[in-house]
């Protein structure tokens, strides 16, 4: 009788940088990932993790955020591209608030306390969960964030996705 088991692909950087990334109080200025094509990776679901560091030397403010948003789409964003989101690792600006509530919100670390230089994590987390359980054929990380000054300097690719399969023995 064959047996089917989940199978976790080899763990990969995203190429994304949030190097002195400047605050944005609405979260539609901020960076977006290289695209991912899920077109020849064909997994089942991918977890994503990471982690971004606040500014070395100003303190956030309690409450303040970092905001990781996922988009997908049936087609590369490098043919059809979402507002200023076109699939490149790049810093934007997206044109308002209604691009980013269109994004799915995956991660949010709150400040809780007021110290400069703190790392905050990006636990991992389902793409496919954001998306209904299914993968898109594409999808992309943007990060913003609405800390008191830039978040800190040399920090580009910091966040590493996971593909899922299933495979039959």
């Amino acid at each position: 009788m064959a047996e089917s088991k989940t199978t976790y692909g080899a763990r990969t950087a995203i190429t994304i940088d949030p190097s002195s990334l400047g605050a944005s109080s609405t979260f539609v200025a901020g960076v977006e990932s290289a695209e991912q094509d899920n077109t020849t990776d064909l997994y089942l679901d991918v977890l994503v993790e990471g982690r971004v560091t606040g500014h070395a030397s100003t303190a956030p403010t309690v409450g303040q955020q970092i905001q990781v948003y996922v988009w997908g789409s049936n087609v590369s964003l490098a043919t059809t591209a979402i507002d200023v989101l076109d699939g490149t690792s790049s810093a934007e600006t997206l044109a308002h608030v209604s691009v980013r509530d269109s994004l799915r919100l995956a991660a949010s670390p709150t400040v809780t306390v007021a110290t400069a230089g703190l790392t905050y994590y990006i636990l991992p987390f389902s793409v496919a969960a954001l998306f209904g359980g299914s993968m898109p054929k594409f999808w992309g990380l943007f990060v913003a964030h609405n800390h008191n000054g830039a978040l800190a300097a040399a920090q580009s690719n910091q966040f590493w996705k996971t593909g899922i399969t299933v495979t039959t023995a």
